[in-house]
Formats: C-alpha cells, sequence, structure tokens
C-alpha cells in the first residue's frame, strides 16, 4: 500500500475490480510457471553467494581466460581446476578457521607457515586447504598466455650459476615432478639463499619447512588429465611454454629480502 494513500487497506479490497471467471483460471494457470521462475531466481543469486566464500579467504579471479592457455593447458581443465578444486579448498580453510577466533587476521602464508600454533583438531584441515589456497593463488600467476621461452634478469642468472644451464634445470625439474608418487607438486625453492629443486606430497607448500617458493608445477591429475591421461612428462614439458618468467623473477627477488 502507498504511504501516500489514506485509504485503508479494507476501503482498497471494497473498490477493487472484481476478478471475472476467466482471469482468476489465467492467474491460476501460470501462478506455477512464475513460481517456477522464482526459484530459478533465487537459485542464481545463491550460486552468486556460493562463488564468494563466507569467511576471509577468496578465491582470486584467474588472471586472464581459461582458454588462453591452450593448446598447452586446454579450457575445460583451468575452469575445472580453478573454479571446483581451489574453490573447495578456500571453502574448506574458512571452515576450519572458523572455529578457531585467535586465527582471526592471519593470512593463509602465516597459518600454514605456524603449522604448531594451530590448533591440533584443525591442523590438517589448515595444513591441506591453507596449502591448497596457496599453492593455486600461486600457481595462476605463474603462467600467461605468452609465456614460457627462457628465462631472463635475476632468475636466469642464479639458474645458470646453481644448475649448470637452463636446460640441466628443466631436465632436473621435470624429473622430481614425474617422480612424485601420488599427487603433489614439484617446486624451485630458496633454502636459506640456495636454489634446490624439490617436490611435495598432496597441498604441502615449502614454506611449511622453512623454505621459499619461487615457482612450482601442479603434478595432481586434475591439473592435466583431461588432456594428457598418464602422460604426466608430457604436461611437465608442455606446461614451460606458459612459465611467466616476469612473475618468477619477482617471486626470485622477494625470497631475496626474507
Amino acid at each position: 500500500m502507498n504511504h501516500h494513500d489514506s485509504r485503508s487497506s479494507s476501503e482498497n479490497e471494497i473498490n477493487a475490480p472484481l476478478l471475472s471467471r476467466r482471469e482468476m483460471l489465467r492467474l491460476a494457470l501460470c501462478a506455477p510457471a512464475a513460481m517456477a521462475l522464482g526459484r530459478v531466481g533465487f537459485g542464481l543469486d545463491e550460486a552468486a553467494a556460493q562463488a564468494t566464500p563466507a569467511g576471509p579467504f577468496k578465491l582470486p579471479p584467474l588472471p586472464y581466460r581459461p582458454s588462453a592457455l591452450e593448446p598447452f593447458i586446454d579450457a575445460r581443465t583451468m575452469t575445472i581446476h580453478h573454479d571446483k578444486h581451489h574453490k573447495k579448498y578456500v571453502d574448506e580453510l574458512n571452515k576450519a578457521v572458523a572455529k578457531a577466533p585467535a586465527l582471526r587476521g592471519k593470512t593463509a602464508q602465516e597459518l600454514i607457515r605456524n603449522l604448531d600454533s594451530v590448533p591440533e583438531s584443525i591442523q590438517t584441515a589448515i595444513r591441506n586447504n591453507g596449502g591448497g589456497h596457496v599453492n593455486h593463488s600461486m600457481f595462476w600467476q605463474i603462467m600467461e598466455p605468452r609465456g614460457g621461452g627462457r628465462p631472463t634478469g635475476a632468475i636466469a642468472q642464479a639458474i645458470n650459476g646453481t644448475f649448470g644451464s637452463f636446460a640441466n634445470f628443466q631436465h632436473q625439474f621435470n624429473d622430481a615432478g614425474a617422480k612424485r608418487f601420488g599427487s603433489g607438486w614439484v617446486w624451485l625453492v630458496s633454502d636459506r639463499g640456495q636454489l634446490k629443486i624439490m617436490s611435495t606430497p598432496n597441498q604441502d607448500n615449502p614454506m611449511m619447512l622453512g623454505m621459499f617458493p619461487i615457482m612450482g608445477n601442479d603434478v595432481w591429475e586434475h591439473a592435466y588429465y583431461l588432456k594428457y591421461q598418464n602422460r604426466r612428462p608430457e604436461y611437465l614439458k608442455a606446461w614451460w611454454n606458459v612459465v611467466n618468467w616476469d612473475e618468477v623473477n619477482k617471486r626470485f627477488a622477494a625470497s631475496r629480502r626474507m
């Protein structure tokens, strides 16, 4: 009822025209369709709400279209990997930290670097989902559509100085990734200023061991199986075509400030 209308609701009802039998039948037939449309609308709202998890941690958007890394990583893999897998890690991380108010204000990096300070009841959840969130947030950034080629700048000099050549580094990195049994990651890390190649199981991050992850490749099957099936070495070789060396150089510079 309009607030400026001085008539009472009863007066409005008395003065309203009566519906004909035909109009009443038409409204009755339309009602289920209207209700269905309403449910669709609420469904869209609910989906939008679920896209942004409740809690301090949010799913970062991909910095490029899901198809941008083709033909090396296909669009469907990127969509599922980001929208399903990474989102699940974020959602579960938010559920875990909600159980420990003392963790409020901590970054995901702080949480996984100091797992011993996390309540034992949620340590595994923080390890798996905090690691998954940190790992994937880095992963999207160290790839780009026009990436690949040989490294440049400080990281190129450091790789050559430590491994002898970029080719030697690639070979060792790919070998470590191929030999990781089951799910995990292969990394180039800074360990007290020394470059090393290592792999970790599941969503473990080198920060958990006091190291700084400069770059890493996801060797979980969900990262490559739709395109490469069980051919993990083929995926590892193709991945070099999308590496964002500018971002890797930024991470290398950050490691030297630690």
